[in-house]
């Protein structure tokens, strides 16, 4: 062999042995910096309120994922089947998230439960979504608890970059604790680096003339996994559920499923092909007698396989997997999907009055 082969096979071996190296590294320093919570945590809860709730209070309550401002009209996303890992510039960012507190004050809830709300991440171009939010809803109780943070996502190309991210609660009402119960995680080492922690968020609210408790959860369930995270965690939410209301408790749970309901008929919105992403399914018998609570009138999330401006909305992929679970001493008033034709994220808000009895 000669000296040039040698020294080219130098070359490519010192080349590789980088690159391995460098990869090496990453995960390491992804492993030393990756984000353990603990099963529970208590969570601060900034601001204060001074409203009270009593039994026979009508009470309004939203949920809405807010697709971390960057999901709007324009944008599709590549783990629907689009192109774009960030569609949207940071002015579209801006405007949306302007868009969304404007909506959340026009419909003046009591309680607000949000999802993918950003603190600071390359997708949103490091817009402080929470910091606007905190000060928009400043009259309200603020709680919010990680789901998503990771120094770096390396992939697609361009990656996803740092991400740092959440489910909020905004609450009029005078809270007592707020707690982060973490859900199982259906990824395993190393792709959990890089991955969602999901969890609930439980806020505890005192019922005036009573020793009973209105009980908050704010949840996001997995949405990219082969079904068994769907499964468990689930199940764990329902055991939580069932567990306070044996307590006598008052039980609302709302956000983003990812699934539907048993009790929605989901021929409105069917499945128009099989590459679209396809959500699970829960079924309505296995919560006793908890409320199970859909629009299926009114899509709650559209497909991001493409961006919904500019294409057929006619024959566009729309689902119903947002929600609320209710305990049986709460009764709805109504229930109902706010048409915004998703302008401003890739899912419309859910309103709910109820009253508790």
């Amino acid at each position: 062999m000669s000296k040039k082969i040698k020294k080219i096979l130098k070359g490519i071996g010192i080349f590789l042995g980088t690159v391995v190296g460098l990869a090496v590294l990453f995960v390491l320093v992804l492993t030393v910096t990756e984000f353990r919570p603990k099963d529970v945590e208590e969570i601060e809860i900034l601001n204060e309120a001074s409203q009270k709730v009593s039994v026979g209070d009508s009470l309004k309550v939203m949920s809405w994922n807010v697709g971390y401002a960057g999901l709007g009209e324009n944008a599709d996303f590549f783990m629907d089947g689009g192109a774009s890992v960030a569609s949207a510039d940071k002015e579209e960012i801006l405007a949306n998230v302007q868009a969304i507190m404007t909506e959340i004050e026009s419909e003046n809830p009591d309680v607000v439960l949000l999802q993918e709300v950003d603190v600071n991440s390359t997708r949103s171009h490091y817009v402080k979504m929470k910091s606007m939010l905190d000060e928009a809803l400043s009259q309200y109780e603020s709680t919010f608890a990680a789901n998503y943070k990771t120094l770096w996502v390396p992939y697609p190309w361009p990656n996803l970059g740092k991400i740092h991210s959440g489910i909020a609660t905004y609450s009029r009402l005078d809270q007592i604790s707020s707690e982060r119960v973490a859900l199982p995680c259906p990824f395993s080492y190393p792709i959990s680096l890089c991955n969602l922690k999901r969890c609930l968020m439980v806020n505890r609210i005192p019922v005036e003339g009573s020793d009973k408790e209105l009980v908050i959860v704010n949840l996001h369930l997995e949405a990219y996994d082969s079904g068994e995270g769907k499964e468990a965690q689930t199940k764990q939410l329902k055991e939580l559920l069932l567990s306070e209301t044996q307590k006598g408790n008052y039980v609302i749970a709302g956000g983003d499923f990812n699934q539907i309901f048993s009790n929605v008929d989901a021929s409105k919105f069917p499945q128009t092909s099989e590459d679209h992403w396809m959500p699970g399914s829960i079924d309505v018998n296995e919560f006793e007698d908890l409320q199970m609570i859909m629009d299926e009138d009114t899509p709650s999330c559209r497909s991001l396989d493409k961006p919904l401006a500019g294409s057929d909305k006619d024959t566009f992929q729309y689902y119903v997997i947002d929600g609320f679970i209710l305990s049986s001493n709460v009764k709805v008033e109504r229930a109902e999907v706010m048409d915004l034709e998703f302008k401003n994220a890739d899912h419309n808000p859910f309103l709910l009055e109820v009253e508790l009895q």
